[in-house]
């Protein structure tokens, strides 16, 4: 499902995964920075309804159904935005992720299915959509995956959800070596656990963990986060690439 009013320029950043949470933070930030915004959401009722909201708020959103760990409605995507518009893209943002009730088994007890699925959705996932996606990509052009501190803490019981962020950071640093000098800048934030849809299953003891090693030990809010996005889809990170930046209050500290 598509909505057709025209994208006229290459004023446009696509946010995966953002009908909720951290996704729908980092759409309104960039529809707030004047972007054209594409939500872009596996749930179509939680997709139209955020890019309504958006668009409530006064802000250019249009929503695109896309299920990132399908190679077809990943080249769906691609080709509606071609339909909104002139076809050009300025920012990729890479957020969708599996990552409600995800933990829990220790590595050995993870069960193949599960694996792969959460691979699937959360490594697969962002190399298939930039896949698709970086064509449209204009000079300059940005791209920000989302990862997770998880994978630079090595939290125990979240074998499957780390190595898949953990992926993510990988693939960010090769596709940086890889479009740097086509005027395309690709960095990786990795969020903390953030008070959110996706983290309310998230057991106690793991709370309280991040509680007692913050910095700043307040609970992470979303709008922690996107200043950071933000900046790193605008002009002023036009020499920052290839970077992997934890936002968690201090938990991890390079």
């Amino acid at each position: 499902m598509t909505e057709t009013s025209p994208v006229t320029d290459d004023r446009t950043v696509v946010v995966t995964g953002a009908g909720r949470g951290l996704g729908l933070a980092m759409a309104r930030r960039a529809g707030e920075d004047g972007f054209r915004v594409v939500v872009a959401e596996v749930d179509e009722v939680r997709g139209g309804e955020a890019a309504a909201a958006l668009r409530a708020e006064g802000l250019d959103a249009h929503f695109v159904r896309c299920d990132v760990a399908d190679p077809e409605s990943v080249a769906e995507l691609a080709l509606s935005i071609r339909e909104l518009g002139s076809g050009g893209l300025y920012g990729l943002v890479n957020n969708a992720a599996l990552a409600d009730g995800v933990g829990g088994k220790e590595f050995q007890d993870i069960d193949v299915e599960v694996w792969d699925r959460l691979m699937a959705v959360n490594a697969r996932g962002p190399w298939l959509v930039a896949k698709a996606l970086h064509p449209l990509l204009g000079s300059p052009g940005r791209v920000v995956n989302i990862a997770s501190d998880a994978a630079l803490y090595g939290s125990p019981r979240l074998a499957h959800y780390i190595a898949s962020k953990g992926a993510v950071i990988a693939l960010t640093r090769a596709m940086a070596r890889e479009l740097g000098d086509k005027g395309i800048t690709v960095n990786a934030v990795a969020p903390g656990l953030t008070e959110i849809e996706a983290t309310e299953a998230v057991p106690a003891e793991r709370h309280a963990l991040y509680r007692g090693n913050r910095a700043i030990s307040r609970p992470q809010q979303p709008d922690d986060l996107v200043g950071l996005v933000s900046f790193l889809l605008s002009e002023e990170s036009r020499y920052l690439t290839g970077q992997v930046i934890a936002v968690n209050g201090g938990f991890t500290m390079n």
